[in-house]
């Protein structure tokens, strides 16, 4: 799963190097820049999405027409769209656009798989100032032809227009599933079993060292950091990955969740949201959350604490799930599942049972795309 777009930024300290922000093609002194006005709209789009090519039957028209024409056949379709604006969702100080590109799309199939579908489609809108060249949005769309060959999805269509306030990006996902096999949030039931695929808290403590050595760097602009011991967190912050593989794995086990939900707001904030659509509680164990080591280490480098960061960080991307207690023999022994707690009755509570058995309130204080940051 942990495969890295190739390039140095996220192995090493050349991250600053090569960033966007510190010396990259956005600035003037680079001698390959092409202005977007050369091309045009028209003549951008032609020449972005001339690589792309169908893979899906259910692809009749891709890009080249008014409107792109799918075939829906006896299947239902999802569709899910996500908006990504700079300074708010991302930062290009650190953020390398093939990583942005790569990163835009599994935010959108996150969201198809967490309704237990496959991702088919996707179309691709972007906002741009006149300062990115066309080398710039080239590397944008590099790390989506990426992201579309690795989850073998077609890029059928979208729009692009100028910004006066950074680059926006809104990709729309669209994907299919048979009716008897969607999965929503609203299904679990008391003695459910709480699963979650993966590990938690990776990408926020990716993001909070690349955000450190931001501000080194801007003190000493010489001072090149050493990225080396964070390579797993700040790969699951630039690069993380849809879980595409856990939808394949339960078809196989023969497991169809009774609720499933993505990790993108936090878990404390996902899981508040299944047990309010399901009309359920919930005792979530703190001993039995997966974390990974790296995680563990920079949470005491940052003096944090790892739970919190857990229940809080956001942007994992992993499943979060309910089964029956039937199913638990089919996925007990499988390393990318784990059990974290169970459903109760809704006037149970939601709960953290600590390591010192203590019942808590979960609270959710995850990522709020509302919050007035100023």
């Amino acid at each position: 799963m942990h495969n890295i777009v190739k390039s140095s930024c996220i192995l090493s300290g050349d991250a600053f190097k090569k960033s966007d922000y510190f010396c990259s093609m956005l600035e003037d002194k680079n001698p390959q820049r092409t202005s977007l006005e050369e091309l045009g709209e028209f003549g951008l789009i032609d020449h972005l999405t001339k690589h792309f090519e169908i893979k899906h039957k259910s692809t009749v028209k891709g890009i080249g027409d008014d409107a792109a024409v799918l075939s829906s056949r006896s299947k239902q379709i999802v569709v899910t769209t996500d908006l990504l604006i700079e300074h708010v969702h991302f930062d290009l100080s650190y953020v390398p656009l093939k990583h942005l590109g790569y990163k835009s799309v599994m935010v959108n199939l996150s969201d198809v798989y967490a309704m237990n579908a496959q991702a088919t489609q996707i179309t691709i809108s972007i906002a741009v100032s006149n300062r990115f060249p066309l080398e710039a949005i080239e590397e944008l769309y590099s790390g989506i032809d990426t992201a579309a060959r690795t989850y073998g999805i077609d890029v059928i269509g979208g729009d692009t227009t100028s910004s006066t306030t950074g680059l926006i990006i809104s990709i729309t996902a669209i994907g299919e599933v048979n009716e008897e096999d969607v999965v929503y949030r609203n299904g679990a039931q008391p003695n459910d079993l709480l699963v979650v695929t993966g590990d938690i808290g990776a990408a926020y403590m990716g993001l909070q060292v690349l955000e450190r050595e931001k501000e080194v760097f801007k003190v000493n602009p010489g001072n090149q950091p050493d990225l080396e011991p964070y390579t797993y967190i700040i790969e699951r912050q630039l690069k993380p990955e849809a879980r595409k593989d856990i939808i394949e794995l339960l078809q196989k086990l023969e497991v169809k969740p009774t609720s499933m939900i993505d990790i993108s707001d936090g878990l404390s904030s996902e899981i508040i949201h299944l047990c309010k659509q399901s009309n359920v509680g919930v005792e979530l164990y703190e001993n039995k959350i997966p974390l990974d080591p790296q995680v563990i280490s920079t949470c005491e480098e940052f003096n944090v604490d790892s739970t919190t960061i857990a229940l809080n960080g956001g942007e994992d991307y992993e499943l979060l799930m309910t089964i029956s207690q039937e199913d638990f023999p089919k996925i007990k022994a499988n390393p990318d599942l784990t059990v974290i707690g169970f459903i109760t009755d809704k006037d149970r509570g939601m709960h953290l049972i600590t390591r010192g058995e203590q019942a808590i309130p979960i609270i959710a204080k995850g990522w709020n795309a509302m919050k007035n940051e100023e």
